[in-house]
Protein backbone atom coordinates (compact mmCIF):
# COMPACT_ATOMS: atom_id res chain seq x y z
CA UNK A 1 0.00 0.00 0.00
CA UNK A 2 2.74 2.42 1.30
CA UNK A 3 4.66 1.71 -2.38
CA UNK A 4 1.20 2.09 -4.43
CA UNK A 5 0.93 5.57 -2.38
CA UNK A 6 4.37 6.40 -3.14
CA UNK A 7 3.94 5.82 -7.54
CA UNK A 8 0.62 7.47 -7.02
CA UNK A 9 2.23 10.65 -5.44
CA UNK A 10 4.84 10.58 -8.28
CA UNK A 11 2.57 10.44 -11.26
CA UNK A 12 0.11 13.68 -9.66
CA UNK A 13 3.43 15.35 -9.74
CA UNK A 14 4.42 15.19 -12.87
CA UNK A 15 0.75 15.47 -14.08
CA UNK A 16 0.49 18.88 -11.74
CA UNK A 17 3.98 19.82 -13.88
CA UNK A 18 2.86 18.78 -16.98
CA UNK A 19 -0.19 21.30 -16.81
CA UNK A 20 1.85 24.32 -15.15
CA UNK A 21 4.29 23.89 -18.10
CA UNK A 22 2.14 23.69 -21.06
CA UNK A 23 0.01 26.64 -20.24
CA UNK A 24 3.59 28.54 -19.58
CA UNK A 25 5.11 27.23 -22.64
CA UNK A 26 2.07 28.78 -24.57
CA UNK A 27 2.19 31.72 -22.53
CA UNK A 28 6.10 32.36 -23.09
CA UNK A 29 5.60 31.82 -26.70
CA UNK A 30 3.38 34.65 -27.49
CA UNK A 31 5.01 36.96 -25.08
CA UNK A 32 8.47 36.02 -27.11
CA UNK A 33 6.73 36.59 -30.07
CA UNK A 34 5.49 39.97 -29.22
CA UNK A 35 8.56 41.30 -27.12
CA UNK A 36 11.02 39.79 -29.77
CA UNK A 37 13.11 38.89 -25.91
CA UNK A 38 15.92 37.08 -26.08
CA UNK A 39 15.57 36.13 -22.69
CA UNK A 40 11.49 35.63 -23.10
CA UNK A 41 12.66 32.95 -26.18
CA UNK A 42 14.82 31.15 -23.82
CA UNK A 43 12.11 30.87 -21.15
CA UNK A 44 9.98 29.48 -23.93
CA UNK A 45 12.46 26.93 -25.16
CA UNK A 46 12.49 26.07 -21.22
CA UNK A 47 9.02 25.57 -20.52
CA UNK A 48 8.32 23.19 -24.22
CA UNK A 49 11.78 21.32 -22.77
CA UNK A 50 10.25 20.76 -19.48
CA UNK A 51 7.15 19.75 -21.02
CA UNK A 52 8.34 17.36 -22.87
CA UNK A 53 10.47 15.84 -20.35
CA UNK A 54 7.31 15.80 -18.36
CA UNK A 55 5.60 13.26 -21.08
CA UNK A 56 9.25 11.02 -20.45
CA UNK A 57 8.78 10.93 -17.18
CA UNK A 58 4.80 9.91 -17.49
CA UNK A 59 6.19 6.92 -20.06
CA UNK A 60 8.87 6.09 -17.22
CA UNK A 61 6.44 6.27 -14.82
CA UNK A 62 4.21 4.01 -16.77
CA UNK A 63 6.60 1.53 -17.71
CA UNK A 64 8.75 1.12 -14.58
CA UNK A 65 5.89 0.07 -12.67
CA UNK A 66 5.49 -3.46 -14.91
CA UNK A 67 6.54 -6.56 -12.57
CA UNK A 68 8.94 -9.09 -13.15
CA UNK A 69 8.33 -11.77 -15.69
CA UNK A 70 10.25 -14.60 -17.73
CA UNK A 71 12.75 -12.09 -19.04
CA UNK A 72 13.21 -9.84 -16.70
CA UNK A 73 13.24 -11.66 -13.33
CA UNK A 74 13.36 -8.12 -10.84
CA UNK A 75 10.53 -6.23 -12.95
CA UNK A 76 11.14 -3.07 -15.14
CA UNK A 77 12.10 -0.83 -12.59
CA UNK A 78 15.10 0.29 -14.11
CA UNK A 79 13.69 1.62 -16.91
CA UNK A 80 11.93 4.51 -14.62
CA UNK A 81 16.06 5.64 -14.73
CA UNK A 82 16.54 5.17 -18.52
CA UNK A 83 13.46 7.50 -19.82
CA UNK A 84 14.79 10.00 -16.77
CA UNK A 85 17.96 10.31 -18.22
CA UNK A 86 16.43 10.97 -21.98
CA UNK A 87 14.08 13.35 -20.07
CA UNK A 88 17.42 14.84 -18.50
CA UNK A 89 19.38 14.99 -22.01
CA UNK A 90 16.50 16.74 -23.78
CA UNK A 91 16.57 19.40 -21.06
CA UNK A 92 19.88 19.94 -21.97
CA UNK A 93 19.73 19.92 -25.52
CA UNK A 94 16.69 21.92 -26.22
CA UNK A 95 16.73 24.28 -22.90
CA UNK A 96 19.90 24.87 -22.77
CA UNK A 97 21.48 24.66 -25.92
CA UNK A 98 18.83 26.58 -27.69
CA UNK A 99 18.90 29.59 -24.77
CA UNK A 100 22.64 29.77 -25.80
CA UNK A 101 22.42 30.07 -28.89
CA UNK A 102 19.92 32.64 -28.59
CA UNK A 103 21.58 34.79 -26.37
CA UNK A 104 24.86 34.78 -28.49
CA UNK A 105 23.00 35.94 -31.62
CA UNK A 106 21.34 38.92 -30.14
CA UNK A 107 24.47 39.78 -27.95
CA UNK A 108 24.72 42.15 -30.90
CA UNK A 109 21.24 43.44 -31.25
CA UNK A 110 20.27 47.11 -30.52
CA UNK A 111 17.21 46.77 -30.80
CA UNK A 112 14.95 48.43 -27.97
CA UNK A 113 12.49 46.76 -25.34
CA UNK A 114 9.21 46.03 -27.36
CA UNK A 115 6.00 46.05 -25.01
CA UNK A 116 7.74 44.83 -21.98
CA UNK A 117 4.31 44.94 -19.73
CA UNK A 118 3.12 41.58 -21.58
CA UNK A 119 6.73 39.77 -20.82
CA UNK A 120 6.23 40.90 -16.96
CA UNK A 121 3.11 39.52 -16.75
CA UNK A 122 3.47 36.20 -18.53
CA UNK A 123 6.57 35.90 -16.11
CA UNK A 124 4.47 36.81 -12.99
CA UNK A 125 1.77 34.16 -14.10
CA UNK A 126 4.72 31.54 -14.97
CA UNK A 127 6.06 32.32 -11.42
CA UNK A 128 2.72 31.81 -9.54
CA UNK A 129 2.31 28.16 -11.55
CA UNK A 130 5.92 27.02 -11.40
CA UNK A 131 5.81 27.83 -7.74
CA UNK A 132 2.46 25.33 -7.27
CA UNK A 133 4.20 22.32 -8.93
CA UNK A 134 7.17 23.17 -7.17
CA UNK A 135 5.20 23.04 -4.17
CA UNK A 136 4.04 20.04 -4.91
CA UNK A 137 6.79 18.44 -5.51
CA UNK A 138 8.70 19.74 -2.01
CA UNK A 139 5.03 18.24 -0.38
CA UNK A 140 6.00 15.23 -1.29
CA UNK A 141 9.80 15.18 -0.58
CA UNK A 142 9.14 16.50 2.54
CA UNK A 143 7.15 12.98 3.40
CA UNK A 144 9.47 10.65 2.42
CA UNK A 145 12.56 12.80 3.13
CA UNK A 146 11.18 12.77 7.25
CA UNK A 147 10.99 9.01 7.16
CA UNK A 148 14.62 8.66 6.00
CA UNK A 149 15.51 11.46 8.33
CA UNK A 150 17.10 13.77 6.16
CA UNK A 151 16.60 17.05 4.77
CA UNK A 152 14.78 17.83 1.65
CA UNK A 153 17.54 18.85 -0.32
CA UNK A 154 19.41 16.22 1.16
CA UNK A 155 17.00 13.35 0.26
CA UNK A 156 16.33 14.53 -3.54
CA UNK A 157 20.45 13.63 -4.32
CA UNK A 158 19.56 10.25 -2.42
CA UNK A 159 16.32 9.38 -3.32
CA UNK A 160 15.94 6.08 -6.03
CA UNK A 161 12.96 8.21 -7.35
CA UNK A 162 14.26 10.14 -10.72
CA UNK A 163 10.67 11.65 -11.10
CA UNK A 164 9.96 12.98 -8.59
CA UNK A 165 13.45 14.43 -8.47
CA UNK A 166 13.11 15.54 -11.99
CA UNK A 167 10.24 17.57 -10.96
CA UNK A 168 11.95 19.31 -8.13
CA UNK A 169 15.05 20.21 -9.96
CA UNK A 170 13.12 21.74 -13.53
CA UNK A 171 10.28 23.56 -11.04
CA UNK A 172 13.09 25.30 -8.87
CA UNK A 173 15.62 25.81 -11.86
CA UNK A 174 12.57 27.48 -13.83
CA UNK A 175 11.94 29.64 -11.12
CA UNK A 176 15.23 31.13 -10.57
CA UNK A 177 15.33 31.21 -14.90
CA UNK A 178 12.14 33.77 -14.55
CA UNK A 179 14.20 35.80 -12.49
CA UNK A 180 17.11 35.57 -14.67
CA UNK A 181 14.88 36.59 -17.73
CA UNK A 182 12.93 39.51 -15.84
CA UNK A 183 16.31 41.26 -14.84
CA UNK A 184 17.34 40.65 -18.28
CA UNK A 185 14.41 42.35 -19.81
CA UNK A 186 14.47 45.35 -17.33
CA UNK A 187 18.07 46.10 -17.61
CA UNK A 188 17.44 46.36 -21.07
CA UNK A 189 14.43 48.75 -20.59
CA UNK A 190 16.06 50.87 -18.43
CA UNK A 191 19.44 50.69 -20.46
CA UNK A 192 18.32 50.60 -23.96
CA UNK A 193 21.14 47.91 -24.72
CA UNK A 194 20.02 44.30 -25.90
CA UNK A 195 22.86 43.01 -24.62
CA UNK A 196 21.74 42.28 -20.62
CA UNK A 197 18.43 40.46 -22.64
CA UNK A 198 21.09 38.56 -24.12
CA UNK A 199 22.89 37.71 -21.17
CA UNK A 200 19.44 36.75 -19.46
CA UNK A 201 19.09 34.26 -22.23
CA UNK A 202 22.78 32.69 -21.64
CA UNK A 203 21.98 32.55 -18.03
CA UNK A 204 19.72 30.59 -18.65
CA UNK A 205 20.96 28.49 -20.98
CA UNK A 206 24.13 27.79 -18.41
CA UNK A 207 21.65 27.33 -15.48
CA UNK A 208 19.23 24.45 -17.38
CA UNK A 209 22.96 22.78 -18.65
CA UNK A 210 24.08 22.33 -14.76
CA UNK A 211 20.90 21.41 -14.04
CA UNK A 212 20.50 18.54 -16.90
CA UNK A 213 24.35 17.19 -16.02
CA UNK A 214 23.47 16.69 -12.20
CA UNK A 215 20.26 14.87 -13.37
CA UNK A 216 22.49 12.90 -15.70
CA UNK A 217 24.54 12.26 -13.54
CA UNK A 218 22.65 10.84 -10.79
CA UNK A 219 20.26 8.85 -13.23
CA UNK A 220 23.32 7.23 -14.37
CA UNK A 221 24.44 6.01 -10.45
CA UNK A 222 21.09 4.05 -10.51
CA UNK A 223 21.79 2.19 -13.92
CA UNK A 224 24.81 1.18 -13.55
CA UNK A 225 24.52 -0.20 -9.88
CA UNK A 226 23.66 2.33 -6.90
CA UNK A 227 23.87 0.74 -3.48
CA UNK A 228 21.57 1.92 -0.72
CA UNK A 229 22.70 4.76 2.11
CA UNK A 230 24.11 2.94 5.26
CA UNK A 231 21.06 4.07 6.76
CA UNK A 232 19.05 1.55 4.65
CA UNK A 233 22.09 -1.05 4.59
CA UNK A 234 21.33 -1.45 8.99
CA UNK A 235 17.52 -1.03 8.44
CA UNK A 236 17.96 -4.55 6.19
CA UNK A 237 20.27 -5.71 8.52
CA UNK A 238 17.80 -5.62 11.51
CA UNK A 239 15.30 -6.62 9.18
CA UNK A 240 17.44 -9.77 8.85
CA UNK A 241 18.33 -10.06 12.35
CA UNK A 242 14.76 -9.83 13.54
CA UNK A 243 13.75 -13.20 11.86
CA UNK A 244 13.57 -15.44 14.30
CA UNK A 245 15.42 -18.11 12.68
CA UNK A 246 19.03 -16.14 11.90
CA UNK A 247 21.27 -16.15 14.53
CA UNK A 248 23.93 -13.51 13.00
CA UNK A 249 24.52 -11.81 9.14
CA UNK A 250 27.69 -11.72 8.24
CA UNK A 251 27.56 -10.53 4.77
CA UNK A 252 24.86 -7.97 2.80
CA UNK A 253 24.45 -6.49 -0.43
CA UNK A 254 21.84 -4.60 -1.51
CA UNK A 255 20.85 -2.84 -5.05
CA UNK A 256 18.70 -0.62 -6.46
CA UNK A 257 16.71 -2.69 -9.03
CA UNK A 258 14.02 0.57 -8.99
CA UNK A 259 12.56 3.09 -7.17
CA UNK A 260 12.58 1.94 -3.83
CA UNK A 261 13.15 -1.46 -4.85
CA UNK A 262 16.24 -3.45 -4.01
CA UNK A 263 17.72 -6.86 -4.68
CA UNK A 264 19.44 -8.59 -1.87
CA UNK A 265 22.16 -11.08 -1.02
CA UNK A 266 23.09 -12.34 2.62
CA UNK A 267 25.13 -14.83 4.02
CA UNK A 268 23.14 -16.03 7.76
CA UNK A 269 23.83 -18.34 10.23
CA UNK A 270 20.94 -20.38 11.25
CA UNK A 271 19.98 -20.83 14.37
CA UNK A 272 20.53 -25.00 15.77
CA UNK A 273 22.55 -27.66 13.69
CA UNK A 274 19.97 -28.73 11.45
CA UNK A 275 20.91 -31.44 8.54
CA UNK A 276 21.22 -30.19 4.92
CA UNK A 277 17.88 -31.07 3.44
CA UNK A 278 16.69 -28.89 6.35
CA UNK A 279 18.69 -26.36 6.01
CA UNK A 280 17.68 -25.67 2.41
CA UNK A 281 14.27 -25.62 3.55
CA UNK A 282 15.04 -23.13 6.06
CA UNK A 283 16.81 -21.10 4.05
CA UNK A 284 14.26 -20.33 1.30
CA UNK A 285 11.46 -19.82 3.63
CA UNK A 286 13.29 -17.06 5.37
CA UNK A 287 13.90 -15.63 1.93
CA UNK A 288 10.26 -15.87 1.02
CA UNK A 289 9.95 -13.85 5.16
CA UNK A 290 11.84 -11.53 3.92
CA UNK A 291 10.24 -10.78 0.14
CA UNK A 292 7.08 -10.02 2.27
CA UNK A 293 8.89 -6.37 2.39
CA UNK A 294 7.56 -4.43 -0.40
CA UNK A 295 10.99 -3.17 -1.18
CA UNK A 296 12.70 -6.34 -1.40
CA UNK A 297 12.27 -7.91 -5.32
CA UNK A 298 14.16 -10.67 -4.10
CA UNK A 299 16.18 -11.93 -1.63
CA UNK A 300 19.10 -14.56 -2.09
CA UNK A 301 20.00 -16.16 0.70
CA UNK A 302 22.89 -18.64 1.92
CA UNK A 303 25.08 -20.25 4.70
CA UNK A 304 27.92 -17.45 6.04
CA UNK A 305 31.41 -19.28 6.25
CA UNK A 306 32.72 -20.67 9.29
CA UNK A 307 34.69 -18.21 11.47
CA UNK A 308 33.07 -15.03 9.31
CA UNK A 309 32.88 -12.06 11.15
CA UNK A 310 29.20 -10.84 12.19
CA UNK A 311 27.89 -7.67 10.76
CA UNK A 312 26.71 -5.84 13.79
CA UNK A 313 23.27 -4.01 14.17
CA UNK A 314 23.74 -0.53 16.34
CA UNK A 315 21.58 -0.17 19.58
CA UNK A 316 19.93 2.63 17.73
CA UNK A 317 16.80 2.01 16.63
CA UNK A 318 16.09 1.62 12.78
CA UNK A 319 12.57 1.24 10.75
CA UNK A 320 12.51 -2.32 9.45
CA UNK A 321 10.65 -0.30 6.55
CA UNK A 322 13.10 1.24 3.73
CA UNK A 323 13.67 4.74 2.78
CA UNK A 324 12.96 5.86 -0.35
Amino acid sequence: MAEEQQQGGSFLTVVIALAANVLIAIAKSVAALLTTSASMTAEAAHSWADSGNEVLLLIAERRGRRGPDRTHPYGYGKDVYVWSLFAAFGLFTVGAVVSVIRGISELASNEPAEDPLVAYVVLAVAFVLEGTSFLRSVKQLRGTAAQAEQDVLEHVLATSDPTVRAVFFEDAAALIGLVLAAAGIVLHEVTGSAVWDAIGSIAIGVLLGVVAVILIQLNRRFLIGQSPSPRVMRAVLRLLAEQRDVASVSYLHLEYVGPARVFLVAAVDLVGDAPEHEIAERLAALGRAVEQDEHVVEAVLTLSQPGAPVLQVRDEPVSAELPR
